[in-house]
């Protein structure tokens, strides 16, 4: 026997036999997709018991959320489909943003195949007009969800906000660089969106065979397009305003203003990589000890200057506490600011600004008693080593929400919803952090 034929031998008894086997038809089993397959699923099986979707409802259960049940319709004497229980839709939403989705459409598939969602909705079918509306349609319940949320935080001694950080970063608006336009051309934009809307109203009287679905999409497309080029033409006088402001350079004071077709209320501003593109401007407050988030809004203004009290005061609306000292780096710099904090018994933490020689201005004859105490405090090393929190916590911050919740770019356009947006994505990111505290 040849070497290596042993095996052969005895793995089909003689070669022979082993080469007749080999020309008949193999037995496989085959797929048949057309088969019925009866499955028995039990949700709660389904999901490990400390997975992080459970502990997300077991929190959500124990808010209070009538401001969400307020505006619904259907009631026990009134006619119509139920409504989906909004105790279902903030979960499904909080665990979307704690996993980093921010899609409707996604998160409506992820209903369908994936465990976790699939536990969370309970047997519930779910479409994304419903998930899409109900995540930016309660900006106000959302609000003071997060408000109740801090409140927890603070009542179990968890978030202290006597010493606090701000950081404000462009995040990227839903909307491209060449869909801003001056006037004359929004104008034409917006006759032309009428007749196109016109048009559609005149084909569904001829074509009554056409989808409902398919006619009713066109026709909310056109007549969003339609609104969004009247809000951007009705926005024009203001940005003409603020252009032809005499503290602007007289270059910039003869450009032309632009808005944008596709998100009037967004701006063209400088991003982090150097570039210029549409977006908003999002301003977190972070509290220093625990580096909870205390304080969340969106602006469409580039600069930071004039930023850092009014989150300062709905830091301290939110909480309750007072702020005693407030963390922000060299673009919130403003001499009125810093006046203003210091009449209010709050010490800034910036860094002081650079002179013509590169050296920092440690005096100014324009100084008061607030900026001139501020200039002081940043040149001793007890001030600059409480200003070394900052990057820690706020840049933290910013690197999770970005990262971690999907704050890469809004998917939303206005500043409502974008707002919204913003507050969920701050919502997952003290739920995704004291969780189990707010179990105590």
């Amino acid at each position: 026997m040849l070497p290596g034929m042993d095996g052969l031998a005895l793995a089909g008894g003689t070669t022979t036999q082993a080469v007749k086997d080999a020309t008949e038809p193999a037995r496989l089993r085959r797929p048949d997709r057309d088969q019925l397959v009866l499955e028995t699923v039990n949700l709660q099986e389904r999901l490990p018991a400390g997975h992080a979707a459970r502990l997300i409802w077991r929190v959500v259960e124990r808010l209070d959320l009538s401001r969400f049940y307020e505006a619904i319709a259907a009631r026990d004497s009134e006619p119509g489909r139920a409504a989906t229980d909004p105790k279902v839709l903030v979960a499904l939403w909080l665990y979307a943003a704690v996993d980093g989705v921010g899609n409707g459409r996604k998160l409506n598939r992820l209903c369908r195949e994936h465990d976790a969602y699939r536990w969370l909705c309970g047997g519930l079918s779910m479409n994304y007009h419903t998930l899409n509306d109900f995540r930016v349609g309660h900006e106000q319940a959302l609000d003071e969800l997060f408000t109740q949320v801090l409140a927890a935080l603070v009542a179990r001694n968890v978030v202290k906000v006597s010493r606090i950080s701000q950081d404000g970063r462009r995040v990227r608006a839903s909307a491209g660089t060449s869909s801003f336009h001056r006037e004359a051309t929004l104008r034409r934009h917006l006759e032309e969106a009428r007749a196109y809307v016109q048009e559609l109203k005149e084909q569904a009287d001829e074509e009554p065979g056409e989808s409902a679905r398919e006619r009713a999409a066109q026709e909310r497309a056109a007549r969003e397009k339609q609104e969004r080029l009247e809000q951007a033409l009705a926005i024009l006088p203001e940005l003409q305003a603020a252009r032809e402001n005499p503290r602007n350079s007289k270059k910039d004071r003869s450009k032309p203003v632009r808005v944008s077709s596709t998100d009037p209320e967004s701006r063209k501003m400088k991003m982090g990589d150097g570039g210029t593109r549409p977006a908003y401007n999002l301003q977190m407050a972070a509290d220093v000890e625990s580096r909870a988030v205390v304080g969340v809004e969106v602006v469409n203004t580039p600069a930071d200057q004039n930023q850092s009290e009014p989150l300062r005061q709905q830091v301290e609306r939110r909480t309750g506490g007072k702020v005693k000292e407030h963390l922000v780096d060299q673009g919130y710099v403003d001499m009125d600011m810093i006046e203003r904090a210091h009449q209010a018994g709050v010490a800034m933490y910036a860094p002081l600004p650079l002179g013509k020689d590169g050296r920092p201005v440690t005096s100014s004859r324009w100084d008061t008693a607030g900026t001139t105490a501020w200039r002081e405090r940043m040149q001793s090393e007890a001030a600059k080593a409480v200003y070394r929190q900052r990057a820690p916590t706020s840049e933290l911050v910013n690197a999770e929400t970005k990262c971690r919740f999907g704050l890469r770019a809004f998917a939303v356009r206005g500043l409502r919803k974008v707002r919204c947006v913003a507050l969920w994505a701050a919502l997952a990111y003290n739920l995704a952090h004291f969780a189990e505290v707010l179990m105590t």
